[in-house]
Protein backbone atom coordinates (compact mmCIF):
# COMPACT_ATOMS: atom_id res chain seq x y z
CA UNK A 1 0.00 0.00 0.00
CA UNK A 2 1.03 4.17 -0.97
CA UNK A 3 1.18 6.50 1.83
CA UNK A 4 0.52 10.11 0.74
CA UNK A 5 0.29 12.90 2.38
CA UNK A 6 -2.05 15.76 2.95
CA UNK A 7 -2.01 19.30 4.32
CA UNK A 8 -5.68 21.11 4.95
CA UNK A 9 -3.90 24.68 4.50
CA UNK A 10 -5.42 27.69 6.70
CA UNK A 11 -7.55 29.26 4.31
CA UNK A 12 -9.68 25.57 4.32
CA UNK A 13 -9.42 25.82 8.20
CA UNK A 14 -11.10 29.27 8.37
CA UNK A 15 -13.66 28.23 6.09
CA UNK A 16 -14.49 25.30 8.43
CA UNK A 17 -13.85 22.74 5.70
CA UNK A 18 -11.62 20.29 7.71
CA UNK A 19 -14.01 17.49 8.61
CA UNK A 20 -15.49 17.47 4.96
CA UNK A 21 -11.62 17.34 3.44
CA UNK A 22 -11.11 14.69 6.02
CA UNK A 23 -14.59 12.50 5.04
CA UNK A 24 -13.16 13.02 1.10
CA UNK A 25 -10.56 10.16 1.77
CA UNK A 26 -12.23 7.79 4.15
CA UNK A 27 -15.24 7.29 2.22
CA UNK A 28 -12.63 6.51 -0.55
CA UNK A 29 -11.65 4.09 1.24
CA UNK A 30 -8.03 5.68 2.42
CA UNK A 31 -6.98 4.61 5.90
CA UNK A 32 -5.86 7.61 7.88
CA UNK A 33 -2.12 6.60 9.67
CA UNK A 34 -1.29 9.87 11.00
CA UNK A 35 -3.03 12.86 11.89
CA UNK A 36 -2.03 16.13 13.80
CA UNK A 37 -2.12 19.91 13.88
CA UNK A 38 0.67 22.46 13.61
CA UNK A 39 1.72 25.67 13.34
CA UNK A 40 4.17 26.26 10.64
CA UNK A 41 7.29 27.69 11.19
CA UNK A 42 10.22 29.78 9.23
CA UNK A 43 12.13 26.58 9.42
CA UNK A 44 9.48 23.92 8.09
CA UNK A 45 8.73 26.07 4.88
CA UNK A 46 11.59 26.60 3.85
CA UNK A 47 12.31 22.61 3.95
CA UNK A 48 9.14 22.30 2.84
CA UNK A 49 9.14 24.74 -0.25
CA UNK A 50 13.05 24.42 -0.25
CA UNK A 51 12.99 24.63 -4.27
CA UNK A 52 11.53 28.41 -4.23
CA UNK A 53 12.88 29.76 -0.53
CA UNK A 54 15.15 31.86 -1.94
CA UNK A 55 12.42 33.00 -4.88
CA UNK A 56 10.78 36.58 -4.56
CA UNK A 57 6.80 35.27 -3.63
CA UNK A 58 8.38 32.92 -0.89
CA UNK A 59 7.56 35.30 1.57
CA UNK A 60 4.16 35.47 0.02
CA UNK A 61 3.63 31.54 0.66
CA UNK A 62 5.22 31.37 4.27
CA UNK A 63 2.68 34.14 5.73
CA UNK A 64 -0.15 32.41 4.23
CA UNK A 65 1.24 28.72 5.61
CA UNK A 66 1.67 30.58 9.21
CA UNK A 67 -1.74 32.42 9.29
CA UNK A 68 -2.90 29.43 10.98
CA UNK A 69 -1.93 26.39 12.10
CA UNK A 70 -1.95 23.34 9.03
CA UNK A 71 -3.71 19.90 9.95
CA UNK A 72 -1.40 17.54 8.23
CA UNK A 73 -2.52 13.86 7.73
CA UNK A 74 -1.14 10.46 6.22
CA UNK A 75 -2.86 8.40 4.17
CA UNK A 76 -2.59 5.22 2.84
CA UNK A 77 -4.14 3.28 0.43
CA UNK A 78 -3.79 1.17 -2.79
CA UNK A 79 -2.37 3.80 -5.59
CA UNK A 80 -2.50 6.74 -2.66
CA UNK A 81 -0.84 9.48 -4.51
CA UNK A 82 -2.50 9.25 -7.66
CA UNK A 83 -5.86 8.99 -6.46
CA UNK A 84 -5.43 11.46 -3.52
CA UNK A 85 -4.41 14.18 -6.17
CA UNK A 86 -7.46 13.31 -7.95
CA UNK A 87 -9.65 13.67 -5.46
CA UNK A 88 -8.17 17.24 -4.34
CA UNK A 89 -8.06 18.33 -7.75
CA UNK A 90 -5.95 20.84 -10.09
CA UNK A 91 -4.21 23.22 -8.72
CA UNK A 92 -6.27 26.20 -9.17
CA UNK A 93 -9.69 26.31 -7.96
CA UNK A 94 -11.56 27.77 -10.55
CA UNK A 95 -9.79 25.46 -13.25
CA UNK A 96 -10.64 22.12 -10.75
CA UNK A 97 -12.97 19.29 -11.97
CA UNK A 98 -16.96 19.49 -9.84
CA UNK A 99 -17.02 16.64 -7.48
CA UNK A 100 -12.95 17.30 -6.35
CA UNK A 101 -12.23 19.14 -3.08
CA UNK A 102 -11.17 22.59 -4.97
CA UNK A 103 -13.53 21.94 -7.68
CA UNK A 104 -16.39 21.90 -5.50
CA UNK A 105 -14.87 24.61 -3.03
CA UNK A 106 -11.63 26.70 -4.40
CA UNK A 107 -12.15 29.82 -6.26
CA UNK A 108 -8.45 30.92 -6.36
CA UNK A 109 -5.40 29.85 -7.92
CA UNK A 110 -3.17 30.60 -4.63
CA UNK A 111 -5.58 29.85 -1.83
CA UNK A 112 -5.99 26.46 -2.80
CA UNK A 113 -7.42 24.44 0.57
CA UNK A 114 -5.25 21.61 0.54
CA UNK A 115 -1.93 20.15 -0.73
CA UNK A 116 -1.06 16.65 -1.22
CA UNK A 117 2.30 14.63 -2.17
CA UNK A 118 2.48 14.41 -6.12
CA UNK A 119 4.78 11.64 -6.41
CA UNK A 120 6.54 8.64 -4.53
CA UNK A 121 9.64 10.29 -4.39
CA UNK A 122 8.01 13.42 -2.59
CA UNK A 123 6.19 11.41 0.04
CA UNK A 124 9.05 10.27 2.06
CA UNK A 125 10.59 13.51 1.88
CA UNK A 126 7.70 15.32 3.27
CA UNK A 127 6.90 13.41 6.10
CA UNK A 128 9.87 13.22 7.13
CA UNK A 129 9.69 17.03 7.23
CA UNK A 130 6.13 16.80 9.70
CA UNK A 131 5.73 13.43 11.26
CA UNK A 132 8.20 11.71 13.54
CA UNK A 133 8.16 7.53 13.07
CA UNK A 134 6.35 7.30 16.47
CA UNK A 135 3.38 9.40 15.28
CA UNK A 136 3.00 7.21 12.41
CA UNK A 137 0.43 4.23 13.18
CA UNK A 138 0.33 0.74 11.57
CA UNK A 139 -3.26 -0.85 12.42
CA UNK A 140 -5.75 -3.38 10.48
CA UNK A 141 -9.41 -2.59 9.46
CA UNK A 142 -12.16 -4.71 8.16
CA UNK A 143 -12.53 -2.14 5.74
CA UNK A 144 -9.25 -3.45 3.73
CA UNK A 145 -11.51 -6.16 3.15
CA UNK A 146 -14.49 -4.15 1.67
CA UNK A 147 -12.35 -1.55 -0.65
CA UNK A 148 -9.53 -3.86 -1.85
CA UNK A 149 -9.89 -7.50 -3.63
CA UNK A 150 -7.30 -10.35 -2.24
CA UNK A 151 -4.97 -9.74 -4.95
CA UNK A 152 -4.12 -6.06 -4.12
CA UNK A 153 -3.87 -6.85 -0.23
CA UNK A 154 -0.94 -8.99 -1.22
CA UNK A 155 -2.96 -12.55 -1.91
CA UNK A 156 -4.72 -13.10 1.43
CA UNK A 157 -7.44 -11.27 3.15
CA UNK A 158 -6.37 -10.21 6.78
Amino acid sequence: MERSLVLIKPDALQRGLIGDIISRFEKKGFKLVALKMIQMDDEILKKWYHQYAEAPFFPKIAKFMKWTPIVAMIWEGYNAVDLIRRIIGTRKGYEAEAGSVRGDWGMSGGNNLVHASDSLENVQREIDIVFSEKEIHEYQTTMDQLVYSEEELGGEFR
